[in-house]
């Protein structure tokens, strides 16, 4: 099993994602679940693609971390 990071940010009419170990794969939703939902429809489709013409699934190397600011 493979855990790819989502980056979700919001929009004006909803929320849009995007993996960065996955270049171009990305989603958009109404709701955070909805998003969440079409972006793991949206990895799933897309390493089945590259399954079809043998290519290798990227390796999930994107950290998450947070700087706090005082203000």
């Amino acid at each position: 099993m493979k855990r790819y990071l989502l980056v979700i940010e919001p929009t004006k009419t909803g929320y849009s994602a995007y993996s960065p170990d996955i270049p171009g794969c990305i989603a958009t939703g109404k709701t955070l679940l909805g998003v969440q939902k079409s972006m793991q429809s949206a990895i799933e489709f897309h390493l089945e693609g590259m399954k079809l013409i043998h290519q290798k699934f990227p390796v999930p190397r994107s950290l998450i971390g947070f700087a706090e600011i005082a203000g």
